[in-house]
């Protein structure tokens, strides 16, 4: 029997499922079955210069770790974080919101743990402690966002922090993606939104004041909005400048001396330059080239450091978010605000993942383990 044709077109990720399949195996035995629609609902890239915190340092969290912030830097146990994450929103072919964080953990876990991933960003609440469990025994932080979408009551966010508080996976709180953008999501002026996000920071360190809480905003804040938020400890940037990020931590440097990363960056798999195509290669570029500038000014390798490293978008392709395509198809298009993805300046929604929407690794992910776990 022939290959299928989606084998013949891509023999080497093809060959990467087989890898998959071993690290699941290792992971926890054996994988779970998803039925026929795939997964279901300067210094090196090594050991950090002054003792900063990785997925290889231990067998895993501590229960009884402390958190703290100091200056720019994030310790756990005194030790400071370097952020090696990735965005995860594990979201199967055919189905939408919400993530599937229990069907997708084990394969997932397994691969981020091979590649030196030492942290995932999610957008919503990772409810199952299970997962949470297994991101722990694998030494994986959780940013975990606990209010984005302005149509709920500021209540929540509370309610969230108090149902997996005391796990010790969680690193931080984070509260807003990009609202300045969207208004979160419902269209909330900008004074209102910040006040809004304020609040509910201050609530979670009144209930929680053993983590930092971190908002996520598109592009550089001014240093006004800063002022006007003094209960987010850490800022989490998302930002798109083609393959360099240009002047950015200069500018940081210069607004604020508070905890910083970037939460979201990199570049999608799909070019639209010249009638369009996949371009691992392009990606996988600047995912080296951008992550070696965070590795760069990484606080816990340099006195003088910036930023505490950052959460690359993303892990996995998500089929359903080109609205005017199908969740069954893999479909071209989509719109996000905010700068421009190398090399075409050009948002592909549903081709961001280092890995596929099987799991099967691009490029880009070898370039991330070849920085993280050489």
């Amino acid at each position: 029997m022939s290959p299928p044709l989606w084998c013949r077109r891509h023999p080497v990720r093809a060959a990467a499922l087989a890898m998959i399949a071993v690290l699941t195996a290792a992971a926890c035995g054996s994988g779970a079955d998803h039925g026929d629609d795939g997964p279901g609902p300067g210094d090196d890239g090594g050991a950090t210069g002054d003792g900063g915190t990785t997925a290889d340092d231990g067998p895993g969290i501590p229960p009884d770790r402390v958190i703290t912030v100091d200056g720019r830097r994030v310790l756990v146990d005194g030790a400071p974080v370097e952020l090696r994450g990735v965005c995860w929103n594990p979201i199967a072919r055919g189905h939408f919101q919400p993530a599937d964080f229990t069907g997708f953990a084990a394969q997932d876990i397994a691969l981020m743990k091979a590649a030196g991933i030492d942290a995932v960003r999610t957008y919503d609440v990772i409810p199952d402690r299970a997962v949470l469990d297994q991101l722990a025994d694998a030494g994986i932080y959780v940013l975990m966002t606990v209010y984005a979408y302005g149509g709920d009551a500021e209540s929540v966010a509370a309610d969230r922090v108090a149902a997996v508080m005391d796990h010790p996976a969680i690193l931080m709180w984070l509260v807003g993606n990009e609202w300045n953008y969207n208004g979160l999501y419902t269209g909330v002026p900008f004074a209102d939104a910040r006040d809004r996000l304020q609040r509910i920071a201050a609530a979670i360190h009144a209930l929680d004041p053993s983590r930092p809480v971190a908002t996520v905003y598109g592009e550089l804040p001014a240093a006004d909005t800063i002022a006007a938020m003094p209960d987010i400890d850490v800022w989490g940037l998302n930002v798109y400048r083609g393959i360099t990020f240009g002047d950015l931590f200069d500018r940081w440097a210069e607004r604020s001396g508070a905890p910083m990363f970037l939460s979201e960056y990199g570049a999608d798999a799909w070019d639209a330059r010249d009638g369009g195509a996949e371009n691992d290669a392009a990606q996988a570029e600047a995912t080296r080239a951008l992550t070696t500038e965070l590795l760069a000014t990484s606080t816990a390798r340099h006195a003088d450091g910036v930023t505490l490293g950052g959460t690359i978008f993303e892990w996995a392709d998500e089929w359903w978010k080109d609205a005017a395509g199908s969740p069954d198809v893999h479909d071209v298009g989509g719109v996000a605000p905010g700068g421009g993805p190398y090399p075409d300046q050009t948002f592909n929604e549903e081709w961001w993942g280092v890995v596929d929407i099987d799991r099967a690794p691009r490029p880009a992910y070898g370039e991330l383990q070849a920085l993280y776990a050489p």
